[in-house]
C-alpha cells in the first residue's frame, strides 16, 4: 500500500495488515518492539554493554514516549528472564496494588454496583517504575540513568508518531484523555498528534530523569507520589501516599508445561499465563502435525481447549498473596496445591476427554483439581544469549486518562479486573493484586534447558491465545517468527467460555463455513479492528548456531532489528 507524506494535517491513513517481512537474522544481539525508535533505544543500550535487562527497560521506557497509548510508567509490567549462564529462568511480577481504604463496603456506599472503566477508584499502585529497578538491579549492568537516557531524549527532543499509533491516540483523546484531569499534557492543542506529527513530552522527560537521578524511591514518595495522590483525590479516588510507599515488586517461581519436548515458561497468577498453559497441555493430547494449519480440525481443537482453559483461568487466576488456591506449591507432591494440580499431566488428560472433536461444548465449566484491551510486548537477546520477555501496560489504552498535573503520563485502570462478587477469588480488597492480563512468555529446549524463543503477543483476553497460536506455529509447524506473527488468529470474545469466536480476515470460507457447522458463532474482523488479535514479538535461538531469527507483528508500527 502506498503512503504519502501528509500535505495536510488531516491525514490519517489506514494500512493494510499484509507482511511482506523476511525474518531479521544475527548474532550479536536482537529488540523487536512495537515501535522503531523503541527498538533503536533497546539496541543502543546493547551496543553500551547492557544485557537484556537493561536493553529491555530502555526499550520499555522508550514505548512509554512513542506508544503511551498502550504503556506507561503509570501502568504495571512482568517480566521472564533468562540466564545463558545458568540456563535458570526467572519472572518478575511488577503489579501494583488496590489502595488501602478501597473496599467492597465503600464501592456500595457510594453507589456502585460496578467500576467504571476509567474511575479513579481503577487505578491500582503503578508498578512500572520499580520493575524497571528491580530487573535492572537483579539482571543488568548498566545504571538506571543510563538506560532511561535514550527515551529521555526522546520526550524532550519529540518524535514523529507513528500511522497506528496515531490512530489509538485519536480514540484515547476520546474516550479518557478529553475529560480526565490534565489529559491535555498528552494532546495537541485538544486533539490527538497526527501521524508524523513530532509530539513532545517534557513532562515525562521530567519524570524519567527524576526516576533516573533518585531511583525507583523517587516514584513512589516526594513530588511525584503527592502528584498522584492529589489528581486521584481530585477525580474520586483514595490513594494514598502511604499506598504508593509501600510498594515493592516480587520475584516468583515461573509456571511451565512440557509441549512436544519444548518448556513453555509463563509468570505465575495474579497473571493469566496459566491459561496458556493449560491450553497445551491439553493439546498435546492431539497429534496436530499434518493437519492444515488453517483448516477447521486443527481450529476447532485449538479453539475448544482455549475455551477450556479460560473456564478455569477465570476462577483460579487471583493474586496468590490474598488466595491461597492459587500460590506456588510448598507441600509435598502428594499434596499438591491447586496450581501444581492445573497444571499436572492428570488434569490434562482429564480436560481433554471434554473436548468433542466434532463439535463445540456450549456449557464448558471450570475444573476441580484435587488439591492438599492494550498493552506492549518486547523481546530481547543479548550478544551472551540472555533473553528478557517483557510486558507493559496501562491496561486500556491511556488507562484512566488521568495525569498527575506537570509529569506526562498516564494512571492505569488495571483495578477494572477486579470482581466485586465478594465469593470470587479475584474479589477487591484492599492491598490486593487484581487479575493481570499482561504476560510475556519463553521457550527452552525441555532437554538442555537452551533458549529456543523469547516471545509474546499483547491484547487483553487474546494474549494466552496468541501464547498458545504462537507456540502451535514454531513447535508443530516449524514457522520462523515472522511467519508465525503473520499467520491468521482467532480470539475467543473477553476471555468468554461461551461459543464467540472473532476470526481474522485470511482464515479459509470453507474453515470459517465448517467451524460454524460444528457450533462456533463466527464474527469476522478485518481492517484496523485486527487489533484484537493481539501485537507479538519473537526472537528464536537456533542452538546449534547461535544464530537469532526475529520478527514483529505487522498489526502494530514495530520492527524487529539486530547489532
Amino acid at each position: 500500500m502506498e503512503i504519502r507524506i501528509p500535505i495536510q494535517m488531516e491525514f490519517n491513513p489506514v494500512p493494510d495488515f499484509v507482511s511482506r517481512r523476511s525474518p531479521v537474522v544475527g548474532r550479536g544481539g536482537m529488540v523487536a518492539s512495537s515501535q522503531p525508535l523503541a527498538t533503536a533505544a533497546g539496541l543502543a543500550i546493547l551496543r553500551a554493554g547492557g544485557t537484556a535487562a537493561d536493553a529491555a527497560v530502555a526499550t520499555a521506557a522508550a514505548l512509554n514516549v512513542t506508544e503511551p497509548t498502550s504503556t506507561g510508567i503509570g501502568g504495571d509490567c512482568f517480566a521472564l528472564y533468562y540466564e545463558a549462564k545458568t540456563r535458570q529462568v526467572t519472572a518478575l511480577n511488577g503489579s501494583g496494588r488496590a489502595p488501602a481504604a478501597l473496599t467492597l463496603d465503600l464501592l456500595r456506599q457510594q453507589g456502585l454496583a460496578e467500576l467504571p472503566m476509567y474511575h479513579a477508584h481503577t487505578v491500582t499502585v503503578p508498578g512500572a517504575a520499580a520493575g524497571w529497578s528491580d530487573l535492572i538491579a537483579k539482571h543488568g549492568r548498566l545504571s538506571l540513568a543510563q538506560v532511561l537516557a535514550p527515551a529521555i531524549e526522546l520526550a524532550e527532543g519529540g518524535f514523529p508518531v507513528a500511522p497506528l499509533t496515531s490512530y489509538f491516540w485519536g480514540r484515547g483523546a476520546a474516550n479518557q484523555l478529553s475529560s480526565a484531569p490534565n489529559g491535555g499534557e498528552l494532546l495537541i492543542e485538544g486533539r490527538a498528534p497526527q501521524p508524523g506529527e513530532l509530539f513532545r513530552n517534557p513532562g515525562l522527560a521530567r519524570t524519567l530523569r527524576a526516576l533516573a537521578e533518585g531511583g525507583a524511591r523517587a516514584f513512589y514518595e516526594g513530588e511525584i507520589a503527592e502528584a498522584i495522590v492529589a489528581v486521584l483525590a481530585q477525580a474520586g479516588g483514595v490513594m494514598a501516599a502511604a499506598d504508593l510507599a509501600g510498594h515493592r515488586s516480587t520475584w516468583d517461581e515461573p509456571i511451565s508445561a512440557d509441549y512436544r519436548g519444548y518448556r513453555v515458561w509463563e509468570c505465575p497468577p495474579n497473571g493469566q499465563g496459566l491459561a496458556a498453559l493449560l491450553a497445551l497441555n491439553i493439546l498435546s493430547h492431539f497429534e496436530l502435525t499434518g493437519q492444515d494449519p488453517l483448516g477447521a480440525e486443527r481450529w476447532h481443537l485449538m479453539i475448544e481447549a482455549m475455551r477450556l482453559a479460560f473456564a478455569d483461568t477465570r476462577w483460579f487466576v487471583a493474586d496468590p498473596a490474598a488466595d491461597p488456591a492459587t500460590a506456588p506449591a510448598t507441600a509435598p507432591a502428594t499434596n499438591p496445591s491447586p496450581l501444581q494440580a492445573l497444571l499436572s499431566a492428570g488434569y490434562a488428560a482429564q480436560r481433554a476427554t471434554l473436548l468433542d472433536a466434532q463439535r463445540a461444548v456450549a456449557d464448558v465449566q471450570r475444573g476441580r483439581p484435587t488439591a492438599g484491551t492494550d498493552t506492549v510486548y518486547l523481546s530481547v537477546v543479548d550478544g551472551e544469549g540472555n533473553a528478557c520477555s517483557f510486558i507493559n501496560s496501562n491496561y486500556h489504552g491511556f488507562g484512566t486518562g488521568i495525569v498527575p498535573k506537570g509529569w506526562g503520563f498516564t494512571l492505569q485502570n488495571r483495578g477494572y479486573g477486579f470482581s466485586l462478587d465478594p465469593a470470587h477469588p479475584n474479589a477487591l480488597a484492599p492491598g490486593k493484586r487484581p487479575y493481570h492480563t499482561i504476560i510475556p512468555a519463553m521457550i527452552t529446549h525441555a532437554d538442555s534447558g537452551e533458549l529456543f524463543a523469547c516471545y509474546g503477543v499483547m491484547g487483553g483476553y487474546m494474549q494466552p491465545q496468541g501464547h498458545m497460536q504462537v507456540a502451535v506455529g514454531l513447535i508443530d509447524d516449524g514457522l520462523d517468527p515472522q511467519a508465525a506473527l503473520d499467520r491468521p488468529r482467532f480470539c475467543i470474545e473477553a476471555g468468554d467460555a461461551g461459543l464467540d469466536v472473532s476470526i481474522e480476515e485470511g482464515v479459509p470460507a470453507a474453515t470459517q463455513a465448517r467451524l460454524a457447522e460444528m457450533g462456533h458463532s463466527l464474527h469476522p474482523v478485518s481492517g484496523l479492528q485486527r487489533a484484537v488479535f493481539g501485537r507479538g514479538q519473537i526472537i528464536l535461538r537456533d542452538k546449534e548456531t547461535g544464530v537469532l531469527w526475529g520478527g514483529s507483528d505487522p498489526r502494530a508500527d514495530g520492527v524487529a532489528m539486530t547489532l
